[in-house]
């Protein structure tokens, strides 16, 4: 598999687990409060325990989140590189239609300059 395949699977995956909105929210909480246990962000949730964790699994799989155990607990972090390399993926996306949109205006100033030459 080459790299680039590999980045646009990573940006695939992330972009499908940020679908959710409750996982927008799991992530916006982590973010917010560093590490956090599944049981602490139920709490902020308005779903259970056990679907924060299914949600947790599927940010992990797409490598946004990552867990480590602490005695009993796991705590989940938010692990930015997916995020990096999917935010790089549409600066990249938004400078090619940045490109396409200039060329655009540029051919219909001409195309309006050269009406305007034909009349005057």
């Amino acid at each position: 598999m080459t790299e680039e395949r590999g980045e646009a699977e990573e940006v695939d995956s992330v972009l499908a687990a940020l679908a959710d909105p409750t996982r927008r929210q799991v992530l916006d909480l982590l973010a917010a409060r560093g590490e956090v246990t599944a049981t602490r962000l139920a709490e902020e949730l308005p779903v259970s325990r056990q679907a924060v964790v299914k949600h947790l699994a599927v940010l992990d799989a797409a490598g946004l989140v990552t867990g480590s155990r602490v005695g009993r607990e796991v705590r989940y972090a938010v692990r930015p590189a997916a995020l990096n390399a999917t935010a790089r993926w549409m600066s990249a996306l938004a400078a090619d239609w940045d490109r396409r949109l200039a060329h655009i205006k540029r051919v219909a100033e001409a195309a309006e300059a050269a009406e305007r030459a034909s009349r005057g």
